[in-house]
């Protein structure tokens, strides 16, 4: 396969190379021409496709760096207020002619001559959203917007003050590493009194993203929001009952490793208690594992790893340094969170993260880079359409990186020791992760069930859930007031509701793959590249065949994934 990473913007042919997005007014013009086109042949057809697909990309690029350049510094009110225009002044607009434009396309009579097997998916999705279109909520989704990323502001305010110095929330986490169980212990009810404090802000929020979410699934038809997204997300292939399933398998087959991977921390740390501040940290004497220090160094050490692994995976990120598409460390007035976004027009994504040393921001570094190459690989597809692909592949393309990069961590560390640490870590991740996928995932099914809850009643709900999902050996006594909040920091609930059982159906597909790989690397990677670069042309189960995986996620395929990963991690 002859793939490369140097990506080329779209040409324009439709609009002007000069055009930006100002207003409305100077962009109607070219959404009104389009859907008043005569479309006379499959040859107009095609060519209107192309112009609408262009239109599309220069529009939604415009929007990504609104958002990127307002999670870089939510301290600018300007950069607040132009993403904030184009929600309330650009955004509703453009749905009431995406919808006329989506009636045109099904309504034309060459449609039908369109390749089904190429165009299957697309269609699929939009005779959804026509489904799913009402007038009533564009002013509704107008606001959920700019509401959404009020979290971002009000997490990217909250510091802590360690030693005398001030970090961000994600700053102080590295703390949890260090040998100083009282520093731990410190460090901890800092970050936790300080979300403390923002906890009527964040649930009065959430509250009303609830509210308005629930009027837009009333308004379209449905019982509540949770029927809606499942519809909107394009989640054909799967039901509620599975994710159900999902969380009871991860009680049965994850639970189990998960109080292992405890009771030998436990016992490592020579603790006979082990608190949730003890779970990252290592036995006294033994430091940190130091993997960079640097936003830079990260970038240059993540190169050097993927060209091991495939040369083309390090292009990609030399050719987004080279157009500056990287903010990678933390600091005070950025949004938190770590993301790939990509850039529909221009084709190189840009990603955001806050690193602060520690071995997880490798991980974080390596998962956003799996989703650049997803970007890269799927930018030459005809339309913009087309790279629309489902969620639970593209969190394969991420995860998978993590555990294809492990064989090649040398870049980040001297000794080999250090190494051994590194990839227990990771692997003992793999696993832990289940739990909070599951929790986040059932709270969110329930909280849209109820959605006239009280505070009281969701504070209850989730401790609930959260403690059928705790790990038995750690001590959690006197924490409830901490624990009661802690669904507060999920990012997701507020931006994204019901982006989350991916990361888990996602994981089970990179462990697949890694399987794959540990058997024919070579065969694996390809795999791997074949199926990124369908985009979003195929359904789900067809892209995960293209990967050699089966699409699949009931508690036996979940039981005979976590026996391996915990096979290896008794190797490491």
């Amino acid at each position: 396969m002859n793939i490369s990473a140097d990506i080329k913007k779209i040409k324009r042919n439709f609009l002007p190379e000069n055009f930006t997005v100002t207003t409305w007014e100077a962009l109607e013009p070219y959404f009104k021409t389009i859907l008043e086109r005569e479309i006379n042949s499959i040859i107009d057809l095609e060519n209107w496709l192309k112009d609408m697909s262009e239109l599309e990309a220069i529009v939604s690029e415009d929007a990504c760096w609104r958002q990127i350049k307002m999670t870089c510094d939510t301290t600018d009110k300007t950069l607040e207020e132009s993403f904030t225009f184009f929600c309330m002044e650009i955004q509703p607009k453009l749905q009431t002619y995406a919808d006329a434009l989506n009636k045109k396309l099904v309504n034309c009579v060459y449609t039908k001559e369109l390749n089904q097997e190429k165009f299957y998916t697309y269609l699929r999705s939009v005779q959804k959203s026509i489904e799913l279109f009402r007038e009533e909520n564009i002013a509704i989704q107008a606001e959920l917007s700019v509401m959404q990323q009020q979290f971002g502001v009000i997490s990217g305010s909250m510091t802590v003050e360690v030693n005398n110095k001030e970090y961000t929330l994600q700053q102080a986490a590295k703390f949890f590493e260090n040998p100083d169980r009282n520093l731990r212990e410190e460090v901890y009810r800092k970050i936790n009194e300080r979300r403390l404090q923002d906890k009527e802000k964040l649930n009065n929020l959430y509250t009303q993203l609830i509210e308005k979410r629930h009027q837009i699934a009333v308004n379209a038809g449905f019982a509540n929001y949770r029927d809606y997204k499942f519809e909107e997300l394009g989640r054909f292939d799967y039901t509620k009952e599975d994710c159900f399933n999902f969380h009871e398998a991860v009680k049965l087959y994850v639970m189990p490793l998960v109080n292992k991977i405890n009771k030998n921390k436990k016992i490592k740390l020579q603790l006979d208690v082990l608190k949730p501040w003890d779970t990252e940290a290592e036995p006294e004497g033994l430091q940190p594992i130091k993997p960079f220090t640097t936003g830079k160094e990260l970038y240059e050490k993540t190169v050097q790893c993927f060209e091991s692994l495939h040369p083309f995976f390090a292009d990609c990120l030399r050719k987004m340094n080279e157009l500056n598409h990287f903010d990678l460390e933390s600091r005070k007035g950025k949004a938190p969170g770590g993301y790939n976004c990509p850039l529909a027009e221009s084709g190189a994504p840009f990603i955001f993260m806050n690193a602060a040393g520690q071995m997880s921001d490798v991980t974080t570094m390596v998962h956003e880079g799996g989703h650049a190459i997803h970007s890269f690989l799927s930018h030459d597809l005809e339309l913009s359409a087309f790279k629309n692909y489902p969620m639970e592949i593209a969190e394969v393309a991420s995860m998978s990186m993590e555990l294809f990069s492990m064989n090649y961590w040398n870049s980040f560390f001297d000794n080999a020791e250090d190494l051994k640490r590194a990839k227990e870590n990771q692997l003992e991740r793999v696993i832990t992760i289940f739990p909070w996928i599951a929790v986040i995932d059932k709270f969110q099914h329930w909280v849209y069930e109820n959605s006239t809850h009280t505070l009281e009643e969701r504070e209850n709900k989730w401790l609930e859930i959260l403690n059928e999902f705790s790990s038995e050996v750690i001590d959690f006594t006197d924490l409830e007031q901490y624990r009661s909040i802690a669904w507060q920091k999920q990012l997701h609930l507020f931006e994204v509701p019901f982006y989350y059982i991916e990361y888990g159906i996602a994981q089970l597909g990179a462990i697949g793959l890694w399987m794959q790989f540990k058997q024919n690397a070579q065969q694996a990677l390809n795999n791997y590249i074949n199926a990124l670069s369908l985009g979003g042309t195929k359904t789900l189960p067809e892209l995960y065949k293209a990967a050699g995986l089966k699409f699949d996620f009931s508690p036996a395929h979940i039981k005979t994934l976590m026996e391996f990963v915990n096979d290896e991690l008794e190797k490491v």
